[in-house]
């Protein structure tokens, strides 16, 4: 039966990550160039202990393009194997036999199916959380020098959906920042430490072993139980991971913290795309996303600019878990290698790095172009008649009538107020309780919901302390690690 035809993913149903670098370095190009990448560095790691001619090394490495090789053909012939590896060997090996029939021996010697996708794996990850990391650098640059600016720009605090207290979006900002951050660190982290994996069959590493005992190592033999081990090292800085312990086939903590990785990043994104979304609002009008031709259109109401940027990032948030939770249940992998539960971790972990890729690349021109309409945070404030600051009231009234009388009070002036219309103020003058030991002067003072932002102020300044000392401490750990 002829092969169906194959189309080209280009993002037409995933606009977060259509375009953007992430995608590019995820598509089936970049993984079997990864693949490749991966073979050559065995080969070389190989050479460098003594297993491989330098000859046969110079001739796989000039053949490890992706383009030389029928990447459909490939994939079809995936179905054979369940993976993708032992076509792509098969095909390679006949590409470099061609050029060298001696080097084609050294082709995949002694190694798996799983050592060369799950490394492919930490590299196409590896590369995807470098370019997530630059974006969220950028993105919390941009939330620090709005939490600095806006320090004192008031607007309302929604709690369970209503107004609250008053607070700044400075301090609102700030928490962006914090989540980002948080997000930020463990990324570094995360990058820092993606492992290559080597194992072999079954993770003894025994073929490796016995081609060394067999080509004696250019004339050295590996100690007994020795053998394979001394590839690690040369093998993991051939590609630039981490170098195992162990083989992981079974020991899937690397790709279960991708998952976790990915969905925080996302996480702290979509939270401050979702308050951007909420504060965009037509009867709300605090925040805008910035203007671009086009974007935010609808193709039936011509006056509508949709949140497009921070629809984007959330739409990624609402996924990324999803595909976080397959890859946590792939932990669960019996024996020494398992039969689907390695399967199931490609397709999520692609679909997760990209839509994360594309919500911090979105998030970065949100970020720096945001738009504040203070205005419109004064006149919202103004909504309530002067209820947002009850709290203050409660406080304030407290040592006059006691505590619970004064809570009462306002509940009920509260509830007059937003009934009737009238200005709360003018309702508490009328009471008679209130009417001898509260001046309109003072009521009016203790009325300014600006005048009642608690240590926003201060709050923002820690927070652009810990942003500064937590960036060049996780930029020293990077730096350590390199």
């Amino acid at each position: 039966m002829a092969a169906a035809s194959v189309g080209t993913d280009a993002g037409l149903l995933a606009p977060t990550w259509a375009g953007t670098r992430a995608a590019a370095e995820v598509t089936d190009e970049a993984w079997l160039q990864a693949l490749l990448d991966v073979e050559v560095a065995l080969s070389q790691a190989q050479f460098e202990v003594g297993l491989t001619p330098a000859a046969a090394l110079a001739s796989i490495a000039s053949q490890a393009h992706a383009d030389r090789l029928d990447l459909v053909a490939l994939a079809h012939a995936a179905r054979g194997a369940a993976n993708p590896v032992v076509a792509l060997v098969a095909a390679f090996t006949e590409v470099v036999a061609a050029k060298d029939p001696a080097a084609a021996e050294y082709v995949h010697r002694g190694s798996t199916s799983q050592d060369i996708l799950d490394s492919a794996a930490m590299l196409i990850a590896r590369r995807v959380l470098t370019l997530i990391a630059i974006d969220l650098e950028r993105t919390a640059t941009a939330l620090a020098a709005l939490a600095d600016t806006h320090r004192h720009t008031v607007l309302a605090a929604r709690t369970l959906a209503q107004h609250a207290v008053p607070t700044t979006l400075g301090l609102k900002a700030a928490t962006w920042l914090r989540l980002v951050m948080d997000a930020l660190t463990r990324v570094r982290a995360v990058a820092g430490e993606l492992p290559a994996q080597l194992g072999g069959a079954a993770g003894t590493l025994a073929a490796y072993r016995e081609y060394a005992a067999l080509d004696g190592g250019a004339g050295r033999s590996p100690e007994a139980g020795e053998g394979g081990i001394e590839l690690l090292a040369p093998f993991a800085k051939a590609l630039g991971l981490a170098e195992p312990t162990l083989p992981w086939h079974t020991v899937r903590t690397p790709i279960a913290e991708l998952g976790a990785v990915l969905q925080l990043v996302t996480g702290a994104l979509g939270k401050f795309a979702l308050d951007v979304q909420t504060l965009s609002r037509t009867e709300i009008g605090e925040l805008s996303e910035p203007a671009a031709a086009g974007r935010g259109a609808s193709s039936a109401m011509p006056q509508k600019r949709n949140p497009a940027l921070a629809t984007l990032i959330v739409s990624a948030a609402r996924q990324v878990p999803a595909y976080a939770l397959v890859l946590a249940q792939c932990l669960l992998a019996e024996d020494e290698r398992p039969a689907g539960a390695w399967h199931a971790e490609w397709q999520p972990l692609r679909e997760a790095l990209r839509l994360a890729g594309g919500a911090a690349h979105t998030a970065v021109e949100l970020a720096e172009g945001l738009i504040v309409h203070p205005e419109r945070m004064l006149a919202n404030l103004d909504l309530t008649g002067g209820a947002i600051v009850t709290e203050r009231l409660a406080v304030a009234l407290a040592p006059v009538l006691g505590k619970a009388p004064a809570k009462k009070l306002l509940s009920t002036a509260s509830a007059e107020a937003a009934a009737t219309g009238r200005p709360l103020a003018e309702i508490l003058l009328a009471h008679p309780e209130l009417a001898a030991r509260l001046t309109p002067t003072r009521l009016s003072d203790l009325l300014d919901p600006t005048r009642y932002t608690g240590a926003a102020d201060a709050l923002v300044d820690r927070a652009l302390r810990a942003y500064e000392d937590r960036n060049e401490g996780d930029q020293s750990v990077v730096r350590r690690a390199k």
